[in-house]
């Protein structure tokens, strides 16, 4: 596959999302018409799963089984969207992707880091991304703006013990490869974190015209 595959990655209120619009204006400005989607979701069978993973449910549901839903939805959207995205040598952004799996199913469940690795080989084959782009908050901070900006989902309702170890197992996972992890301070303001995009960016450019 001859594209570019970049994933925006983070705890709950760290301003992935927001920053991602910014970002890929930015590539579009340009010239780099980036592919922009999420997970879990992306198509519509994808966003359907989505659903089921974030709504709140009075049956409590299973860890084991909001992990095999999120490597379903991610199996839908790598086939049916990223993987074809590739192909056209496009540059796809994906907001989360298995790293959100690791930190959330692994460090926030506590779900085996080697069970999470056999479905991803399982259902992503050799695909990685080759650039993650980490936006890092301290937790209280990112939950204050979680419950600002919306009502919260049924992670986001999750304690703070759940975000601290979802925060520790994103950056272990970035530390351990720092050829590939780009990691932003995201407690600043979207100026401050625009203007440390910027090299991101420019990198992104730079492998994309290569």
């Amino acid at each position: 596959m001859s594209g570019l595959f970049v994933t925006f990655e983070g705890p709950e209120g760290a301003g992935k999302s927001t920053n991602l619009k910014v970002f890929a204006q930015a590539l579009a400005d340009a010239g780099c018409q980036a592919v922009v989607t999420r997970e879990p979701g992306g198509t519509p069978v994808a966003e359907r799963i989505r659903e089921v993973l974030l709504s709140h449910h009075d049956e409590p549901m299973d860890a084991d089984a909001e992990l095999l839903l999120m490597f379903a939805a991610r199996a839908q959207h790598l086939n049916t969207l990223i993987k074809p995205a590739l192909a056209r040598g496009q540059v796809v952004i994906s907001d989360r992707f298995t790293d959100a799996t690791y930190a959330y199913q692994g460090g926030g469940r506590g779900i085996d880091p080697q069970r999470i690795a056999a479905l991803e080989e399982w259902v992503q084959g050799s695909v990685r991304p080759d650039l993650v782009v980490m936006f890092d908050v301290p937790v209280e901070l990112g939950m204050a703006r979680a419950r600002a900006r919306s009502q919260l989902d049924r992670f986001e309702q999750e304690q703070t013990a759940f975000f601290e170890a979802v925060r520790a197992t994103y950056l272990q996972r970035a530390a351990l490869n720092p050829q590939r992890y780009r990691v932003i301070d995201a407690s600043g303001s979207l100026e401050q974190v625009r203007q440390a995009m910027q090299p991101v960016i420019d990198e992104v450019l730079e492998r994309w015209r290569a």
